[in-house]
C-alpha cells in the first residue's frame, strides 16, 4: 500500500463562497514581515552572516564574520523603511498583519509600540529569521516554543498566527500540535483559507504568497522597478476581483518587507496600488486574524461520519467499494494498492483509481465484469435477485413497471444481444428514460462485438461513477 499525502485537489472546480463581510468581492490582506534584527548574524550566535533577501543579490554567508553591508541593509528596514510604511498604512486606514520574528521584535520596542498603537496584528514569524530545512523536529519545536514565549513577553499577548517562511516539512504539523494558533500560513496552495486535519486537530491554513511579494525585488527573475510590482499587483487584483463579481470571491495576500518596499524608489508603487483598490466597491482589507475569525465563524471544519477512502484499511475498503463494479471485488483490491491520497477521496478521484484497474485488466477479466451484470428487466429482476444497487437503478428508470408489451420487447432484445455478443446489454440507466433505453438497445444490437465490448466497458465505468457519487 502506498499513500500520497499531498492534496492536489483542494476545493476543486467549485470553491466555497467565503461570505466576506458586507458582501465584499475580495479580501486584500497586507503582510509586513518584520525580520530586521532576527536575521543570521554572528551577534545572534549564528554561524555566519545573512545571505537572503537584500539589495546584494546573490550574496553568500560569511562564516564566522559580520557582514557590515548586509547588517546595514537590514537596519535600514527598521530605522527608515518601517516608519515609511507605518505612515502609509495608517494614513490609508488599512490595518496590516505583521509577521514578527520574535528576536527582531525584542530588539525593536518602539516599532512594536507603533504596531500596537495602529491596532496591527502581530503574528509570529518564528524565533529567528533562519532556515529550518535541516532542523530535527525536536529542535524546531524547541525554537517554536521559545518564539511563542518571547513573543508573549515582548508584546504582552501570545501570537494567534504563525508563519516560519524558511520552514521544514515538520513546521505546519508542529504549529498545529501546539494548539496555539487560529491559523498557520506556511502554505502557498490556494486563494482561500482551508482546514487541514493534523492528528486529532483541525488547523486553519491561510495561504500566503511568494509572487505578489516584494521579495522579488531581491531575487533573480524578479521586479526591477516599482511599476513592474504595481502592474503585477493590479493584474492579480483585477483577476480576483472579477472572480468575486462572478460569485466566486477570493483572498489576495501581499507580502512586504521593511527593507525592500520601504525604499523610496519602491514605496510609491505600493501607495498607488492602495489608491487603486480604494476606488473599487466591495474591497475588504482585513488583518489575517480577522480572516481567521471570519472563517472559524462561517466555515467551521466539516463534520462527516464517512472516513476518507484513502484512509481505510484494506478489508473495509474492499467491503465498501468492492461492489461498485458489479460483483467484482478484485478491482477494489487492486485499487487499494495504488498510490491513493486526498485526490482519491472524491467520487471522481476514487472512480479514477478503480477504473484504472478495470482498464488495465486483461480481456477475460473485463469480460467477467460484463457478464456479472444482469439483463435489463430480465429473470433476475423478476426473481428479485439483483444487487441493491442494480435494483434501485432499474427501478429508477421504471424497468420494474413495464407493460407486457415492453417486457416482451426487453426479453427478445436480451436474448438476441447475448446470443450475438456473449454478454448482457449494459447501459447506465440513470442517464436515460425507459424509451431511451429501448432505443439504445435496438441501435447497439447492430454493432460488431469488438465495438460493443468497448461500449459496454465504458457504460460499466459510468455506472460505477454514478454509484460512487452516492457513496463518497
Amino acid at each position: 500500500m502506498t499513500r500520497y499525502p499531498r492534496n492536489m485537489i483542494g476545493y476543486g472546480a467549485t470553491p466555497p463562497d467565503p461570505k466576506w463581510p458586507n458582501g465584499a468581492r475580495i479580501a486584500v490582506q497586507f503582510v509586513l514581515n518584520y525580520e530586521e534584527g532576527g536575521e543570521n548574524c554572528v551577534l545572534h550566535d549564528d554561524a555566519g552572516s545573512e545571505a537572503f533577501l537584500s539589495e546584494i543579490v546573490g550574496a553568500a554567508s560569511w562564516p564566522g564574520q559580520r557582514h557590515w553591508n548586509m547588517e546595514s541593509i537590514y537596519e535600514y528596514g527598521a530605522r527608515a523603511g518601517f516608519w515609511r510604511l507605518h505612515r502609509l498604512f495608517t494614513r490609508s486606514r488599512i490595518p496590516v498583519t505583521v509577521y514578527g520574528v520574535a528576536t527582531a521584535l525584542a530588539r525593536s520596542p518602539e516599532q512594536v509600540a507603533a504596531m500596537q498603537a495602529a491596532d496591527w496584528e502581530i503574528a509570529s514569524h518564528g524565533l529567528k529569521w533562519i532556515d529550518y530545512k535541516d532542523y530535527t523536529a525536536k529542535a524546531e519545536a524547541a525554537d517554536m516554543a521559545e518564539a511563542i514565549r518571547l513573543h508573549t513577553e515582548v508584546t504582552g499577548t501570545p501570537p494567534r498566527g504563525w508563519y516560519t517562511g524558511r520552514c521544514s516539512e515538520h513546521t505546519v504539523g508542529l504549529a498545529a500540535e501546539t494548539g496555539q494558533f487560529d491559523y498557520v500560513s506556511d502554505a502557498y496552495d490556494d486563494d482561500l483559507p482551508y482546514w487541514l486535519r493534523v492528528g486529532d486537530h483541525d488547523q486553519l491554513i491561510i495561504p500566503y504568497t511568494l509572487d505578489a511579494n516584494d521579495m522579488r525585488f531581491a531575487t533573480p527573475q524578479g521586479f526591477n522597478a516599482g511599476d513592474q510590482f504595481l502592474s503585477y499587483l493590479k493584474d492579480s487584483f483585477d483577476t480576483l476581483y472579477a472572480e468575486g463579481v462572478d460569485g466566486s470571491a477570493k483572498m489576495m495576500s501581499i507580502g512586504l518587507h521593511c527593507r525592500l518596499i520601504g525604499r523610496p524608489g519602491r514605496v510609491q508603487a505600493l501607495a498607488r496600488f492602495i489608491d487603486y483598490i480604494q476606488g473599487f466597491e466591495g474591497v475588504w482589507c482585513p488583518r489575517r486574524i480577522d480572516i481567521a475569525r471570519h472563517w472559524h465563524a462561517h466555515h467551521p471544519p466539516a463534520v462527516s461520519d464517512r472516513p476518507n477512502p484513502s484512509a481505510l484499511d484494506k478489508q473495509t475498503f474492499v467491503k465498501t467499494f468492492g461492489g461498485v463494479f458489479e460483483h467484482s471485488p478484485w478491482i477494489a483490491e487492486r485499487a487499494f494498492d495504488l498510490e491513493l491520497g486526498p485526490a482519491h477521496d472524491t467520487a471522481a478521484g476514487l472512480h479514477s483509481a478503480l477504473a484504472r484497474m478495470f482498464r488495465s485488466a486483461n480481456r477475460a477479466e473485463r469480460l467477467g465484469v460484463l457478464t456479472a451484470h444482469p439483463d435489463l428487466a430480465g429473470k433476475l429482476a423478476a426473481a428479485k435477485r439483483l444487487t441493491d444497487e442494480s435494483t434501485a437503478e432499474q427501478a429508477g428508470a421504471g424497468l420494474d413497471a413495464l407493460t407486457a408489451e415492453e417486457h416482451a420487447a426487453f426479453t427478445t432484445l436480451n436474448q438476441a444481444y447475448v446470443g450475438k455478443h456473449g454478454f448482457p446489454f449494459i447501459i447506465a440507466v440513470r442517464d436515460h428514460s425507459r424509451a431511451g433505453i429501448l432505443n439504445a438497445f435496438r441501435a447497439r444490437l447492430d454493432n460488431d462485438t469488438d465495438t460493443e465490448f468497448e461500449t459496454a466497458c465504458a457504460q460499466v465505468e459510468r455506472i460505477a461513477f454514478l454509484r460512487l457519487k452516492d457513496m463518497v
